[in-house]
């Protein structure tokens, strides 16, 4: 399945502002708004955080596996895709990141 098609079965945003990343140190390492250009990562990462409380290794390869096509692309075009980069840097160090959402005015 194409990720057009999976980002059409996650749950909504339009209450999401942005999500926030933190790293163990509790320091925000990156954040994802809600704008074009960003708005399905913003969909993957809120999915992931739901289902797994942060992303983990584990949340890492499933977010990888929900951007389909994209995914590859990022494996073999590395920058080109930072927030797909960002998972499978996390799923190969074993590292995880703590979510806060920020919420929409």
């Amino acid at each position: 399945m194409a990720f057009a098609d999976k980002l059409k079965t996650l749950p909504g945003v339009s209450h999401l502002a942005s999500i926030q990343l933190l790293n163990a140190a509790d320091e925000i390492v990156a954040t994802i708004e809600n704008k074009p250009g960003q708005a399905g990562s913003l969909a993957v990462y809120n999915h992931l955080a739901q289902i797994h409380g942060a992303i983990t290794p584990d949340a890492a390869t499933q977010g990888i596996e929900i951007f389909a096509e994209h995914g590859e692309d990022a494996r073999l075009n590395p920058g080109k895709h930072p927030n797909i980069d960002r998972l499978i840097g996390l799923a190969e160090r074993g590292e995880t990141l703590r979510v806060k959402h920020v919420f929409a005015a």
